[in-house]
C-alpha cells in the first residue's frame, strides 16, 4: 500500500497530497539509473536535478522517437477544465500498463501562483512534485529571463540617457555610435514576476540628468517575455543567441528597429539565459518522469513548453506527453502550425480534454466565476444544458482531424458527473470520429486513468495525415482569414486601418515571410468576445493591431485587447501561504 493509497483528494489539500508523495521522491542519481543517463547528463540542483539536453540529444541522435501526444481541451470555463492534471493522469495510467513514459510541462509564474489560479501542477493524485519548488521558481529559469530582459531595458535607457547628455565626439570616445532613439517608439518594457497592475504603465527617469531617460514604461509578467517564447522555440544555444540578438527594443526617430546586437547587450543576455536550456526533471506522484521547460503565455505567444524538451522526451521515453496553453482552437492551433514547425516533429494523437462542467456553461449555465461556489446546475444531472454545450467539442474535434492527428476525448471525471451525462458526452464523441476515454485520474491517479491510456495507445497506432493549416508562403492576411473561419468558425475578418497597414507593410517583406503567425484573443470562447459560448454563429474576427517579434520570429495578430500585466484579485493564493515555523515546509499551495 503506498502512501498515497490512504489520501482522498476530496479531504486532503493538493500540498499535503504532494507532502507525503514527496517521502519516497526518486533523487537525481535515482533518475540517472531509471532513465540510463550518463553522470555528466544530470545537472544535480538540491532535490532536483536539470538535464543537459545536447550531451542527451548527441548520444540517442540514432535512436527511434517515441509516440508523441499532446494534450488540449475545449473552451475552458475561468477555472480551467486540467488538461495539466490530465496530462499527469495519463503519464501514471501509461505508467500502470507497465509502459516508458514520460512528459514536459510548462513551469508555473509566481503571479497565477500568488493569485487566483493557483500553481498549476495538476491536482488530486495527479499531481507533480516537488510540488513547493515547482511553485516558488524552481531552479531559477524566470529569474534569469527576467535578468535578461530587463538587462535589454537597462542597456537602453542608460544609452538614451548618454546620448541626450554627449555631442557625437564624446560618444565617439566612448566607442558609442549615436542609436538615436524614439522615446515614443520603444517597444519593451520592463518585467517582473508577480501580477502587479500597478506597474502596468509608469513613468521612469524622474530626477537629474544622471537618473536615467525620462520616458514612459510599463511592466509586464516574465513569463510574457519575447525570451520566455523563444527559449520555447530556441533549438540550441547558437539559435537563442541569433534570436536575442535580433529583438526589436525600440525604433530610432527614422523609423529603423534598434535590436538587442545594435545596443551590445545581446551577448550579456544570452549568457543569463545559457542555463535556461536544459530542462528541469521532476515527477508525478506516481514516480513518471515529467520535464518542466518555459512558460510562455498562451495567447500572445506559442503557449507550449519547449521544443528541446519534446524532442529529448522523445528519444528518452516510448511514450512522451506535452502540453499545449489554453484550448484547441488557440493552444492547439499553435501547436499545430507553429510548434511542430519549428520542431520537425510530427504527433500521433491529441487528446482533447472536456469536462461535463464546462459543456453545460457552453450550454447556457449560469456564469462561472473563480473564488465562488459553482451553481448547482453544475453539480447536478443536468441533461438539457449538457446537450446543447456538447456543440464546443464537436468543433474542437473536427478542428484537430482538420490536421490528420487523431483525437481522443477524455472525459475528466469531476465525482458529481453522472453516468447519463458520461454516456451522452461518450456518444457525441464517437458520432464526431473521436475515441473517448472516461478518466478518473484526480480521485484514483494512475488506476483511474486506465481506460485513457488504453484509449491513447489504441489511438496512437493509427496512421497519421498531418497537414499544416496553411503553407508558409501564404500572405499573412489570408493567413488570419484561414484560421478565423477554419479553427474559430468566423464568418470573415475586420480590419482596423492600422492593423492593415502593418499587415500590408510585413507581407511586403520578403525577411517576414517565414515568421509564424500568432494570434491573438481570448481563451474563453471561440470568438474574441469572452462572453459568447458554445460555438458562436454569424460574427467577424476583428484585428487592431499587429505586433512583430523578431527574435521569436513572431507576428501577432491582435484580435481584441491583451494584457501583458495581469492584476491581483482581492481574495488572491499568497492570502493562505505560509512557512511552519519548526520544520520550514511551505503549506497552503494550491
Amino acid at each position: 500500500m503506498s502512501r498515497l493509497d490512504a489520501l482522498d483528494p476530496r479531504e486532503y489539500a493538493d500540498w499535503q497530497i504532494a507532502e507525503e508523495a514527496e517521502k519516497d521522491m526518486p533523487t537525481p542519481d535515482h533518475w540517472r539509473e531509471k532513465l540510463g543517463l550518463q553522470s555528466d547528463e544530470v545537472i544535480p540542483m538540491g532535490k532536483l536535478c536539470k538535464l543537459d539536453y545536447m550531451k542527451i540529444l548527441n548520444r540517442l541522435k540514432d535512436r527511434p522517437d517515441g509516440k508523441y501526444i499532446e494534450v488540449t481541451a475545449i473552451t475552458p470555463t475561468p477555472l480551467g477544465e486540467g488538461k495539466t492534471t490530465t496530462v499527469l493522469g495519463l503519464m501514471e495510467g501509461l505508467g500502470k500498463r507497465g509502459q516508458n513514459v514520460g512528459g514536459c510541462l510548462r513551469q508555473p509564474s509566481g503571479g497565477p501562483t500568488m493569485n487566483v489560479k493557483g500553481t498549476a501542477a495538476g491536482g488530486g493524485k495527479a499531481l507533480l512534485i516537488p510540488m513547493t519548488e515547482f511553485s516558488l521558481g524552481l531552479t531559477g529559469d524566470i529569474n534569469d529571463i527576467a535578468n535578461a530582459h530587463n538587462l535589454a531595458m537597462v542597456a537602453l535607457n542608460a544609452r538614451m540617457q548618454h546620448e541626450r547628455n554627449y555631442d557625437d565626439a564624446e560618444l565617439a570616445k566612448r566607442n558609442l555610435k549615436r542609436l538615436d532613439v524614439d522615446p515614443n517608439n520603444v517597444q519593451m518594457g520592463w518585467v517582473m514576476d508577480y501580477a502587479a497592475q500597478g506597474l502596468r504603465n509608469i513613468i521612469m527617469g524622474l530626477g537629474g540628468k544622471m537618473d536615467g531617460y525620462l520616458m514612459q514604461s510599463r511592466f509586464g509578467i516574465t513569463v510574457s517575455s519575447e525570451l520566455m517564447a523563444i527559449l520555447a522555440v530556441a533549438r540550441d544555444l547558437k539559435d537563442l543567441r541569433e534570436r536575442i540578438g535580433n529583438i526589436i527594443v525600440a525604433y530610432d526617430k527614422k523609423g529603423n528597429p534598434v535590436t538587442a546586437e545594435q545596443l551590445e547587450v545581446a551577448g550579456a543576455m544570452t549568457a543569463w539565459m545559457r542555463n535556461t536550456l536544459n530542462p528541469t526533471l521532476m515527477s508525478t506522484v506516481e514516480f513518471q518522469p515529467c520535464m518542466v521547460h518555459a512558460g510562455p503565455f498562451a495567447n500572445i505567444a506559442v503557449g507550449q513548453s519547449s521544443v528541446i524538451g519534446d524532442r529529448i522526451g522523445l528519444k528518452m521515453f516510448d511514450y512522451h506527453v506535452t502540453e499545449s496553453g489554453f484550448a484547441a482552437d488557440i493552444g492547439f492551433e499553435k501547436f499545430w502550425n507553429v510548434k511542430c514547425r519549428a520542431s520537425g516533429l510530427v504527433p500521433n494523437v491529441s487528446v482533447l480534454t472536456a469536462t461535463i462542467r464546462a459543456l453545460k456553461m457552453h450550454g447556457g449555465g449560469p456564469t462561472v466565476v473563480a473564488g465562488r461556489p459553482l451553481p448547482e446546475e453544475y453539480t447536478k444531472e443536468n441533461l438539457g444544458l449538457l446537450e446543447k454545450g456538447i456543440e464546443n467539442m464537436m468543433h474542437l474535434i473536427g478542428v484537430i482531424k482538420k490536421s490528420g492527428i487523431n483525437p481522443v476525448v477524455c472525459i475528466n471525471s469531476f465525482y458529481t458527473d453522472t453516468k447519463e451525462e458520461v454516456a451522452m458526452v461518450r456518444k457525441y464523441a464517437e458520432k464526431a470520429g473521436a475515441r473517448c476515454a472516461l478518466s478518473e485520474h484526480w480521485l484514483k491517479g494512475g488506476d483511474g486513468a486506465l481506460e485513457l491510456a488504453d484509449v491513447v495507445m489504441d489511438a496512437c497506432n493509427d496512421k497519421v495525415d498531418f497537414k499544416f493549416l496553411y503553407p508558409l508562403e501564404m500572405p499573412l492576411r489570408q493567413r488570419v482569414e484561414v484560421i478565423a473561419r477554419e479553427v474559430y468558425g468566423a464568418d470573415g475578418v475586420s480590419w482596423s486601418p492600422e492593423a492593415e497597414a502593418k499587415a500590408k507593410k510585413f507581407e511586403a517583406d520578403p525577411s517576414l515571410r517565414d515568421y509564424s503567425t500568432m494570434m491573438v484573443k481570448t481563451h474563453l470562447s471561440l470568438s474574441h468576445d469572452p462572453v459568447k459560448k458554445g460555438v458562436p454563429k454569424g460574427w467577424t474576427l476583428p484585428v487592431r493591431d499587429v505586433l512583430i517579434f523578431a527574435g521569436a520570429k513572431f507576428l501577432c495578430p491582435m484580435a481584441g485587447t491583451i494584457s501583458l500585466m495581469p492584476g491581483t484579485s482581492s481574495d488572491p493564493a499568497y492570502r493562505r501561504v505560509d512557512v511552519d515555523v519548526e520544520t520550514g515546509k511551505v503549506k497552503g499551495l494550491f
